[in-house]
């Protein structure tokens, strides 16, 4: 413990296991401590016993909701973009290798009180529901153009510079109305308010072109894929490439305390009484609660069920985004369910989550509208958790704080913040131009 390290790493939380594997990759001596004595930190993964004593209080949950091991209920559930930064994260580390996948079966779109697709491409807008047939003519047109624009090639912009024509001005040219507008940005685009209207078309056009890619990857139901056994696989995976490239794990060490020297600088990590000296301490907000600040907080309703939501074609494994608009709120709300067949329930059960940005004290008739669309179900229970953000200046102190997790049913914002945080830490970008066909193997 009295030795010293490039940087320690507090917490093994998703986002400071996804850092330790790659610092330690980087040739960093790395430390990684844990004040829980279990790995993930507010993104592990619970058996039905342990859900039940952290909603219940009690270790006794129904006969019939089965065995307790068959259960891994991620505590943040997110669906991973098949073409996105995680996956090229996952292949530029070689931790596909600990991890199998499988396809996400649907991506759906909450729309005037009834559930649809989300149309991904110039073919399915033709097809979907969501349009009148004049609209769905404008909206190919504009799938077109989005399939077709190439950054590096000016012919296909169609004359408009999108790093400063605006989302709202390159839609209002294709004339799309807003019930359109509102799949696309939300479902597609995957933005979770409406600033981005007033923002450069580029990354709304970008965005929807991924979500397209991933899209075709599978040739499945929904642009997603998903650990089997759930997310809890990912931090042990981040965990064990850390240990390979010489990264020393301590968990179950109490207190954690962050030293600092008369410059208020980072200078260790104290814990029963020993401490280990560091050039930097990477953590989640739980560790230094001082140097962050309240931006919000999260509403969530976790589901038991036997049966899929209804209105998905039976799927097993789905996403749907309710936009903030159809709604009447000022954020997105967001279901996600998972099974058995992605060995995260006993056969025949389902879970399911429903989550936005509370903006109000009861999570129950907040989260109503999403909870509607599940149909009857065995348990459920709600809760709410506060976000955090980092408030100090990492050059003057050499802490590097994650932020906390949203309430998205998808890895954007988490993805962007440990490629950010990467960057703070080392002063360079991470290079993601891998071979995504690398990762194949590690599906099924």
């Amino acid at each position: 413990m009295d030795e010293e390290y490039d940087v320690i790493v507090l917490g093994t939380g998703l986002k400071e296991c996804i850092l330790s594997g790659l610092l330690s990759v980087d040739g960093l001596k790395v430390l990684h401590m844990d004040r829980n004595d279990y790995y993930g930190g507010e993104s592990t993964s619970l058996n039905l016993v342990q859900l039940w004593k952290r909603f219940k209080g009690s270790d006794k949950p129904p006969a019939e909701l089965g065995s307790s091991r068959d259960y891994n209920v991620d505590m943040i559930p997110k669906f991973i973009m098949a073409n996105g930064a995680l996956v090229r994260v996952l292949i530029h580390t070689d931790v596909t290798k600990y991890l199998y996948f499988k396809a996400v079966d649907g991506s759906f779109v909450y729309n005037k009180g009834k559930v649809h697709k989300v149309p991904a491409t110039d073919m399915e807008a033709l097809k979907s529901p969501l349009m009148g047939i004049f609209e769905k003519r404008r909206a190919r047109k504009f799938f077109i153009y989005v399939q077709d624009y190439n950054e590096s090639d000016p012919k296909t912009h169609e004359g408009m510079d999108l790093t400063r024509v605006t989302t709202r001005d390159l839609i209002a040219k294709y004339g799309l109305d807003d019930n359109t507008v509102d799949f696309i940005g939300h479902a597609l685009a995957l933005h979770r308010d409406d600033r981005y209207l007033d923002e450069p078309a580029v990354d709304t056009v970008k965005r929807m072109k991924l979500y397209a890619e991933s899209l075709a990857r599978f040739q499945g139901g929904s642009p997603y894929i998903y650990p089997l056994y759930g997310l809890g696989e990912l931090p042990q995976a981040f965990a064990r490439l850390s240990a390979v490239y010489g990264g020393t794990y301590m968990l179950n060490k109490p207190e954690c305390k962050v030293e600092f020297n008369e410059e208020g600088m980072v200078c260790g990590v104290t814990s029963e009484g020993e401490t280990a000296k560091c050039k930097k301490v990477v953590c989640d907000p739980s560790y230094l609660p001082n140097k962050v600040r309240k931006v919000g907080k999260v509403a969530r309703a976790i589901a038991i069920m036997s049966h899929p939501i209804p209105s998905t074609n039976d799927s097993h494994s789905v996403q749907i985004i309710l936009p903030q608009k159809q709604l009447g709120r000022k954020s997105d709300m967001y279901l996600f369910c998972c099974s058995y067949t992605h060995n995260v329930a006993p056969k025949g059960k389902f879970i399911a989550f429903v989550s936005t940005e509370a903006e109000t004290d009861n999570p129950e008739s907040e989260l109503k509208p999403g909870v509607n669309l599940l149909g009857p179900v065995d348990e459920i229970v709600y809760e709410t958790y506060d976000r955090s953000e980092p408030v100090n200046e990492c050059s003057l102190d050499n802490c590097f704080i994650s932020t906390s997790y949203d309430a998205t049913t998808h890895f954007g914002s988490t993805v962007d913040d440990v490629l950010n945080l990467y960057t703070k830490i080392t002063g360079k970008v991470l290079d993601l131009n891998v071979d995504l066909s690398a990762a194949s193997a590690a599906e099924e």
